[in-house]
């Protein structure tokens, strides 16, 4: 099986999206293909219908800040497309751009158009940090438009500096090359290739790619089925039953397949699902997961016996006789595509023998250094040889992983015995042939297609693609495409290994428990779809009576009627007549049709539903259809009813009274105030010129006492003398009343009337407060309202946490998209309301999150804290200090404050602060310096003392420069590592007697040291030193502004283990490694 990489993504990206959802869609389709199964196929239904159409396009916006509107259109080009953006971010934090289908609305019923593209923001300082992004999409009715939600940070676009904004200008760039495709939402994959492929949560297509090849081996399914599971595991919670699940789903359902049960499962949140990840990382945490689970049950070792091979690492001598072996188990090998042009060549570098010798000896034991010759060999291949293609690298330059595109060709059939078994080692078991076919399907997320071989694998092998010039004969350059979608992964099956691996499995080999699950599931699902396709011919009536509002009002309904999606719903068919449905409601309620009356509800100006009036006579002999469009002008397949029923005093039903225009249907609340309670008590026809006063005996035996009668209408006081007709009350109306209050009463109550408890109720919020160190948990909650003041709120929550000082509590938003905390904290009654700290662009957050300060806020704002990593003068140890100061403070004041916290090597000793960034030393920062505007959030602040001897420089001596690196030999570039350092060098000092102090400072072991080398590099060249260079001559003698690029640079591997305070000056060079967590 073959997967491929969906188009490139920078790190911590969102996937594309299409713009129109605003927000994210669990399902939404992503780019993403998978390849599977080797059987020869038809030529693929989704090849191109005519040779390309293609353009160029660009895109000048100029008063870009000015423009106020959250979407922003290009003019349409060639193609018919245009360039959409939304200048401040589709919700998010990030200019987002789409390529949108300018006439949509317009084109022929069914339309399809295949396209690859790629947009750009211009750099119009300096063109190579131009950003750039390809993919491709199918656009159709449906997905209309498709880019980059998280294109590039706002912070970056916006900041002049950068050079993407000149002159209030930004400049686009689209490139298009559109083919006319198949409309693929009338595409049945069961039917076409007899699978079904599974949908996209958001990030996930690199999963669905590794859980469709991992279900394509029907003996690794047979494994999963046979794991312990009984009926009362949940899916969400069991990793085994959701994967059984999802595969019993894949081979059974004629439908794509979620995954959020699985996901669930790994114990992931929405978060972790709109992550990007590794596939390869991912197979190993799943196979490992896996393999624990499957332990102590009848499938234990099914993962080794399928996935794990063995190599030997050697290192032989040549001129003794010494050898050095390592026997390694592997699941999965990782093969270079940079510098290879197919898998045979990967493996030819993979047991390539590499030389030890000059300076690069291998100290053998009890021989000393020692020429000598150090490779890999195979002592056996698995039955399924799982190859990770490695087309991603590193760009230290970039600071940032990039796609490697280059061809790179991978055969139907791989045999690992060519050449007389060069790959396996002189005792491998050669009596196995190992000889492979290639696992191979097209999958895209939701769709399975059959495609031809010979196209499959060219498209798979990358390179590029150069499409029809645009206008022949003219002078323009060819309009070429990387081929990005390629393979990332290779599935090979061992011939001899084919029957048992392509084994059958069937119904007998899933736990009844779980057949008997799942075929209600798809019961219930398929029942679903036909209400869905039947839908058309029914109306859903949903009956409110009396009871629902008892039962909902004062708990989940305050200022309306009825949750009406929590009431009795009917689905009727619409031809039937509305007495047909009155004698369900009989048989249901057991209330007669004669004693039945039903109201329509109207949708009011203020967007609340009430009882608007009776049907008639007529309106009862017509059929459900013609009342549902008679009451319903937005035509959907509803119809909200109000079921009146009068009961007597042996509470048996009557017949509804008459109702004439002067009668109105009024609904009553009582509020208790002590309680802080609002309920239903009843219903009450009234006559239009009657008077609130003249219902006081009615009211009375609703409420169980006697009241004062101080009614409210929408919170409105009305006069009790008044008519009813002149407070301007109708059909469908509420009056909330209490009792009165008694005069010159000692007790006190939060909400005395009824319109401060509504206004409570409608901004009250129940907040969930989580530790700043621990984002992921709730650690209380507490109900506020959205109007308390920033005082309120860091009152309320000193006091849950028993702190005596509520300016000691510092809070932060919570960002809605990525569910993490935001970076910058709120400051000091920084923001006015709870809800002004509780929005986050336009959605509401419940969660924020909180600190316990040593010093109040208020002060601790007045200073600045910098993070500084003190770098011991005699012990290799770093230990990072937080040093806080008032803002006017000098770095002579830091120092001063480091020296009270860190062991000196003497007490004399003096201190500098450094700035450190990449592996590079900046500046030294001058004693008076004020600390106000410096940033330790990207830059390292090092501290450390001064070395003697550098304390009585000579007038000839020099303070250079020396930083560790690294040659990346297919780059031609130098990677710098490790901790740079100044050093002094003398007048006339030669590079052996530099290089024996470097030692001794470094404490280099000898073996470990001979192998270094040594360059003076300028401008990332470097010109490589003989020990009897004199070193200061190379240097210039006067400080230049960018002395960091003219160092001494030290070439040596890089051993050290990577120091956690590093994490600060790269924060996102590592993707977020991927976790399964139960």
């Amino acid at each position: 099986m073959t997967m491929m990489t969906p188009p490139p993504l920078e790190p911590e990206e969102d996937e594309m999206l299409v713009p129109h959802q605003e927000l994210v869609a669990a399902d939404a389709a992503q780019p993403m293909e998978v390849v599977a199964q080797t059987e020869a196929a038809s030529t693929a239904e989704s090849q191109p219908a005519e040779d390309p159409q293609t353009s160029r396009f660009t895109w000048t916006i100029e008063n870009f800040t000015r423009i106020n509107a959250k979407k922003h259109y290009s003019d349409a080009f060639v193609v018919g497309g245009r360039v959409l953006i939304f200048p401040k971010g589709n919700n998010v934090d990030h200019f987002s751009m789409y390529l949108d289908v300018a006439d949509s609305a317009n084109l022929p019923y069914g339309w399809s158009r295949y396209a690859q593209f790629s947009l750009a923001v211009v750099n119009q300082i300096q063109q190579k940090y131009t950003i750039r992004k390809d993919t491709q999409h199918q656009f159709n009715a449906r997905e209309s438009d498709w880019g980059f939600t998280s294109f590039m940070p706002l912070s970056e676009l916006y900041d002049p500096s950068r050079g993407y904004l000149v002159d209030d200008t930004v400049v686009v760039e689209a490139e298009v090359a559109v083919r006319k495709m198949v409309d693929y939402w009338t595409y049945d994959s069961k039917k076409e290739t007899g699978y079904v492929g599974l949908k996209n949560q958001g990030a996930t297509c690199y999963m669905n790619s590794l859980l469709q090849t991992l279900y394509h081996i029907p003996y690794f399914r047979k494994a999963v089925y046979h794991m312990p599971t009984t009926e009362n595991d949940m899916p969400s919670g069991s990793i085994p039953l959701a994967l059984q699940s999802l595969f019993y789903k894949l081979q059974y359902s004629d439908n794509s397949v979620a995954t959020k049960e699985l996901t669930k499962s790994f114990g992931w949140d929405t978060y972790d699902s709109f992550m990007q990840h590794d596939v390869q990382e991912l197979n190993r945490v799943l196979c490992e997961k896996l393999e624990d689970k499957m332990k102590r049950t009848v499938v234990e070792g099914t993962i080794e016996k399928l996935f794990e091979g063995h190599h030997i690492n050697y290192i032989e001598c040549i001129n003794v006789d010494y050898k050095s072996n390592r026997k390694e188990s592997f699941y999965d090998l990782q093969l270079d595509v940079k510098g290879c042009c197919d898998v045979y060549a990967s493996f030819d570098k993979y047991v390539e023998v590499e030389r030890l010798e000059g300076d690069n000896k291998y100290h053998a034991e009890n021989h000393g250094l020692q020429d000598a010759k150090k490779g890999v060999l195979f002592l056996d291949f698995p039955p399924v040889l799982q190859l990770q293609l490695k087309r991603f690298e590193y760009d230290y330059m970039r600071d940032t992983m990039v796609k490697i595109n280059d061809r790179y060709e991978f055969p139907l059939q791989l045999d690992l015995d060519r050449d007389d078994g060069k790959y396996l080692a002189p005792d491998a078991d050669r009596s196995i042939r190992n000889l492979y076919a290639l696992h191979r399907y097209k999958f895209d997320d939701e769709r399975v297609t059959k495609e031809d071989t010979k196209k499959a694998l060219e498209e798979q092998y990358g390179g590029e693609e150069e499409l029809p010039q645009i206008n022949p004969g003219f002078n323009n350059a060819p309009f070429k495409f990387t081929k990005y979608s390629n393979a990332y992964m290779l599935v090979y099956i061992r011939e001899s290994d084919k029957d048992k691996i392509m084994c059958n499995v069937d119904e007998k080999d899933i736990a009844e428990h779980l057949r008997v699950r799942l075929k209600k599931e798809q019961e219930e699902k398929e029942h679903k779809k036909k209400e869905k396709a039947e839908a058309h011919l029914y109306t859903i009536i949903k009956v409110a009576r009396d009871e629902n509002l008892k039962e909902q009002i004062g708990k989940d309904i305050y200022f309306d009627l009825v949750d009406h999606e929590k009431v009795r719903s009917f689905r009727i068919q619409k031809q039937l007549p509305f007495t047909t449905f009155k004698e369900e409601v009989a048989k249901e309620y057991g209330i007669p049709v004669q004693f039945q009356r039903f109201w329509l509800w109207a949708k009011r100006q203020n967007h609340t539903y009430r009882p608007n009036r009776p049907l008639s006579p007529h309106e009862e002999t017509q059929s459900v259809g013609q009342l549902r469009e008679v009451s319903n002008k937005a035509h959907n397949a509803e119809l909200k009813l109000f079921l009146e029923v009068e009961l007597g005093p042996d509470l048996r039903p009557l017949p509804p009274p008459e109702k004439s225009k002067e009668d109105i249907l009024l609904f009553f609340k009582l509020y208790n105030p002590e309680k802080e309670e609002l309920c239903f008590v009843g219903r009450l026809f009234v006559k239009a010129l009657g008077k609130p006063s003249e219902i006081l005996t009615k009211l009375n035996e609703m409420a169980g006492f006697e009241i004062k009668f101080e009614p409210n209408v929408m919170c409105e006081h009305i006069d009790k003398k008044a008519t009813f007709r002149a407070s301007q009350l109708e059909d469908g109306d509420i009056i909330c009343f209490q009792k009165s209050p008694i005069p010159d009463s000692d007790t006190q109550m939060r909400y005395p009337d009824v319109p401060s408890y509504l206004e409570y109720v409608h901004n009250r919020q129940v907040v969930h407060f989580r530790l700043l160190e621990k984002p992921k948990d709730d650690d209380f909650s507490l109900e506020l309202s959205k109007l308390h003041t920033y005082d309120d709120v860091v009152e309320r929550v000193a006091r849950q946490l028993g702190v005596d000082d509520p300016a000691k509590i510092r809070l932060t938003s919570h960002n809605c998209y990525s569910q993490q905390p935001k970076p910058q904290p709120i400051r000091y009654r920084g923001v006015e309301h709870l809800l002004d700290m509780l929005i986050h662009y336009n959605q509401t957050s419940d969660i924020l999150y909180y600190e316990v300060l040593d010093i109040p806020l208020p002060e601790l704002q007045g200073l600045k804290t910098l993070k500084v990593a003190f770098h011991h003068a005699t012990k290799d140890e770093v230990v990072i200090h937080s040093i806080r100061l008032p803002k006017n403070s000098t770095i002579a004041d830091v120092i001063n404050d480091l020296k009270t916290k860190v062991e000196l090597s003497s007490p004399s000793a003096e201190l500098r602060l450094l700035e450190v960034f990449y592996h590079k030393i900046y500046k030294i920062f001058p004693l008076h310096e004020k600390i106000e505007n410096i940033n330790d959030q990207y830059w390292t602040l090092r501290a450390e003392e001064i070395p003697e001897e550098e304390k009585n420089l000579g007038p000839n001596d020099r303070l250079i420069h020396v930083y560790h690196f690294m040659k990346d030999p297919l780059q031609n570039q130098i990677q710098n590592f490790g901790d740079p350092f100044y050093l002094a060098i003398r007048e006339g000092e030669t590079l052996a007697e530099v290089k024996e102090r470097i030692q001794k400072k470094l404490q280099v072991p000898d073996e470990e040291f001979c192998k270094w080398k040594f360059a003076f590099i300028s401008m990332n060249r470097p010109d490589y030193l003989q020990d009897s260079d004199v070193v200061s001559a190379r240097f210039q003698r006067r400080d230049v502004y960018g002395a960091w690029e003219q160092y001494l640079g030290l070439e040596h591997a890089d051993t050290a283990p990577k120091r956690a305070y590093t994490a600060n000056q790269n924060r996102h060079t590592y993707e977020k490694p991927v976790r399964i967590y139960n």
